[in-house]
């Protein structure tokens, strides 16, 4: 599927990985909304870059709030593009040093977030896929959930995460299996390590030390290679139920 003259929902889109999946689809000429929670970096982000795209203030894990934010971006040539970046890391061990249980909330809250969140907003976006005609008389839309090298590899304090991303990593095959009468192809990335403002945040010593424990090219990724990652799977049409691995060849030890 060409990105030129297509809609795409790119949720997580105000910044990050999902701010270079709105930059680089707008680039190639789609129309893009901007899902997040974050009004302030979103709607600036809308306003640069101009009248293809449009900020939805979203909270993925509500039905209504998907549900609006979908029939205002969909409205009224429809929806071809859906990219999950939403998410969130929220470390916590499940026994803290005074041997306390980690909280269920804590928990629930990442799988809320990262699993529960991917899959409303990937189903409710099928369904506005599936009223599409067939282009090439093949495909209606495409989805793209994001997913982690954690879901591999889980590190000491990522059992909320990781588990949280493999079971994105569990929605493929099955969803693309189901989704095919309906065109609708379902792949997955799951990143290593990115130089998105959170790696940022932790200062250049810090990222200098994290990518010495990269394998080949030795350092982080950039966030435009998950955005062309994202391209190439819109693009290539027989590439469906499948997860790439964006990671530099890099497997994540225990800490």
């Amino acid at each position: 599927m060409e990105l030129k003259d297509k809609v795409a929902v790119v949720t997580g889109g105000a910044s990050g990985l999902g701010e270079a999946v709105v930059r680089e689809f707008v680039a190639a000429g789609a129309s893009v909304a901007i899902f997040d929670r974050d009004k302030t970096h979103g709607a600036a982000l809308a306003q640069e870059l101009g009248g293809r795209v449009n900020f939805h203030r979203v909270d993925v894990t509500e039905e209504a709030s998907v549900t609006a934010a979908l029939e205002a971006a969909a409205e009224p040539v429809g929806l071809h593009i859906c990219v999950n970046c939403a998410g969130v890391a929220n470390p916590g061990k499940i026994l803290d040093r005074q041997g306390n249980a980690l909280p269920l909330s804590d928990y629930e809250a990442v799988i809320r977030i990262n699993l529960i969140g991917t899959f409303n907003v990937m189903s409710k976006a099928a369904a506005w896929m599936s009223r599409n005609d067939k282009i090439d008389g093949e495909e209606r839309g495409v989805i793209i959930n994001t997913s982690s090298g954690a879901a591999y590899e889980g590190q000491i304090g990522q059992c909320a995460y990781a588990s949280s991303k493999n079971g994105v990593i569990g929605l493929n095959l099955p969803a693309a299996r189901e989704l095919q009468r309906h065109g609708i192809r379902v792949n997955a990335i799951a990143p290593g390590l990115f130089l998105t403002p959170m790696a940022q945040s932790l200062g250049d010593e810090v990222v200098e030390a994290i990518s010495q424990t990269i394998e080949s090219p030795r350092r982080l990724g950039r966030p435009d290679e998950f955005a062309h990652c994202c391209r190439f799977i819109v693009e290539n049409a027989y590439l469906n139920g499948e997860t790439v691995r964006l990671d530099a060849a890099t497997r994540l030890t225990a800490k």
